[in-house]
């Protein structure tokens, strides 16, 4: 059999890669949906989840290149003679179903690598590509953004993969031709002799305006983060305590975030909404202080990467029965210069003593100040039922910095991301 394809077959090369392809991707379907539904309740079902994702990426990465190999292959070659050429409007759907395949091909894996790169943590790819990719910023907007891509593409996928079966099926039980033999292996199935036909253009621009459109709806219809306005008008419904301190600072940008090892690896995480109320001056008063802060976080702004919906689940975050988590601590010199703010952090239902030590520069009225404390989540009862760190790890950093301006008398206090 001819590696190439001819007017009346396709050659042993596009038989191979069409016939991977499919093992690949019969594969990897109920995978990555055995893998979302699989529970994550205790250690080894996280353990057993994330060996599931990884399996699922790594062959996706796979699936990618493939694709790629598959498409240049068949842009290189003749495409076999259609034994209905009659039948123009068959041909020109089947056509635009191959090129919606092709698309396909490249459009899931690709949204899901994106999506990977884009988060932190949970379940490696086994390439040795390293986990991220060029070009693609650790964002939560992003990976969000290319998830919802992903799953819309998925059954895209499953239904041009329904259609081009339905239309095998057709040929070789209905018509009885030689559509099905000309891809199967070891198979011919002669047809007169015909010139080569080129690739039409306007299949290939209907599979891709197919998919633009599936993929704008999918964006436009994703569930987006609270709206701004909405999360600070929850947690100032919270309220706050009234500072003492002779200068009241505004934070005006910033961020909180916190880093935990999950399967051995980091997975940072942040916190979108959260409001602050700081009175601080450079002079300690008689019992050293020199002044407090008070945080007030929505824990449901909270993101994990891939692992967002377990960690806002009962067993960590709890975020349905404990909305807000609150820092309130006074200011004080620390050894060795700097300062801590020495407090209570309340989260979960637990209150737990926490030093923050961190650093602070003062220019005119704007100071930023940055700094991280390691906590461990045993002490607020998270994670009980991960009795050991080989999935979840016991410490817990927390990692802030900001930007505050100095007020006249009112006390700063707002949502920061």
């Amino acid at each position: 059999m001819s590696a190439a394809n001819t007017t009346a077959t396709y050659g042993s090369v596009a038989k191979t890669l069409h016939w991977a392809t499919a093992l690949l991707i019969l594969t990897l379907v109920p995978l990555g949906f055995i893998a979302v539904a699989w529970p994550y309740d205790t250690s080894d079902s996280l353990a057993t989840k994330a060996l599931l994702f990884s399996i699922h990426k790594t062959l996706g990465v796979g699936v990618f290149f493939l694709a790629l190999a598959r498409i240049a292959w068949a842009l290189s070659q003749p495409r076999p003679v259609p034994l209905h050429p009659q039948r123009r409007l068959e041909t020109t759907l089947a056509e635009g179903v191959h090129w919606a395949l092709y698309v396909a091909l490249v459009a899931v894996p690709l949204t899901g690598w994106v999506h990977h790169a884009a988060t932190t943590g949970f379940a490696p790819i086994w390439w040795p590509l390293g986990q991220t990719l060029p070009f693609v910023p650790q964002s939560t907007a992003l990976a969000e953004a290319t998830a919802s891509l992903h799953r819309a593409f998925v059954f895209l996928l499953l239904a041009t993969l329904a259609l081009h079966v339905a239309g095998a099926l057709k040929h070789h039980l209905v018509d009885r031709d030689g559509t099905l033999a000309r891809m199967w292996p070891g198979r011919r199935a002669p047809v007169p002799a015909a010139p080569g036909r080129r690739h039409a253009p306007a299949p290939a621009a209907a599979a891709f305006g197919i998919y633009a459109l599936v993929g704008a709806v999918a964006l436009l219809t994703a569930p987006g983060a609270e709206p701004r306005s909405v999360a600070a008008t929850a947690i100032a419904a919270e309220g706050g305590a009234t500072l003492e301190g002779a200068a009241r600072w505004r934070v005006e940008s910033g961020s909180l975030g916190f880093t935990v090892r999950s399967l051995g690896n980091p997975v940072t995480g942040r916190f979108a909404e959260w409001s602050a109320q700081i009175a601080f001056d450079e002079e300690a008063d008689a019992d050293g202080r020199h002044g407090a802060v008070e945080v007030l976080i929505l824990v449901e702004s909270m993101s994990l990467g891939s692992v967002t919906a377990q960690a806002r689940g009962p067993e960590f975050f709890a975020v349905e029965t404990h909305p807000t988590a609150r820092f309130g601590a006074e200011i004080v010199a620390a050894e060795g210069g700097g300062y801590e703010a020495r407090g209570t952090l309340d989260l979960v239902g637990a209150s737990v003593p926490v030093s923050l030590p961190f650093t602070l520069a003062i220019d005119g009225d704007t100071a930023r100040a940055a700094g991280t404390v390691t906590v461990d989540r045993r002490a607020f009862g998270m994670g009980q039922s991960y009795s050991d760190e080989t999935t979840v790890g016991f410490a817990v950093e927390i990692a802030f910095e900001l930007e505050a301006r100095r007020e006249d008398g009112a006390p700063g206090a707002g949502p920061r991301s």
